[in-house]
């Protein structure tokens, strides 16, 4: 039997070892970078909740107009955005939240993986504009979401909540609601 050539031997483990640390590096460089604390930001229009909040953990109990409660756990997956007008909401307000129905209509075959709730006093010309086939109406009894409520007159800020319940993005009043349509569409597939 022959016997292997060493500096063959030592050529081929140091060709093995390059291909486990080609693999290795970037789970390594991974882990560093997680325990330093550093988070990815992407391009997104919305501000990330932070510390994130479980709306259904929470209990925050939204009642329809209809007297139901708003049932954060949908039953298959569906995100909601929330609408949260400031005081007086009329045409501006009512104007952005036609963009934002307009937003979920062009997510086409996947418009229904999106519900539209509206948390507060609605604009007087909610029911003659049509606001009421797109958006669901509730009230926040015990006023949970009054920290994302924008307190201007006649604006709306926007809450997007996964469909277990966690807010995931803010958009503060004055937003820019091409800039959500963007955000929906990278979402919701």
């Amino acid at each position: 039997m022959n016997k292997p050539d060493p500096a063959a031997l030592r050529a081929s483990r140091l060709k093995l070892l390059l291909i486990m640390l080609v693999f290795a590096a970037p789970m390594v460089a991974a882990g560093v970078l997680t325990v330093m604390g550093w988070q990815p930001s992407g391009k997104a229009n919305g501000q990330a909740i932070v510390p994130q909040r479980n709306f259904a953990s929470e209990q925050l109990q939204v009642t329809l107009a209809n007297g139901q409660s708003w049932a954060w756990r949908a039953d298959e997956p569906q995100l909601t955005l929330i609408a949260l007008a400031g005081p007086d909401c009329a045409t501006q307000c009512l104007d952005v939240l036609t963009k934002i129905a307009a937003a979920r209509i062009t997510l086409n075959r996947n418009a229904p993986r999106l519900r539209l709730l509206y948390v507060g006093k609605p604009p007087a010309e909610a029911a003659s504009s049509g606001m009421t086939s797109y958006w669901q109406l509730g009230q926040d009894s015990k006023d949970q979401l009054a920290a994302f409520r924008p307190s201007a007159p006649d604006s709306v800020a926007a809450l997007l909540v996964e469909s277990d319940g966690t807010a995931l993005s803010l958009y503060p009043a004055g937003f820019d609601p091409s800039g959500l349509r963007k955000d929906l569409q990278k979402v919701i597939r």
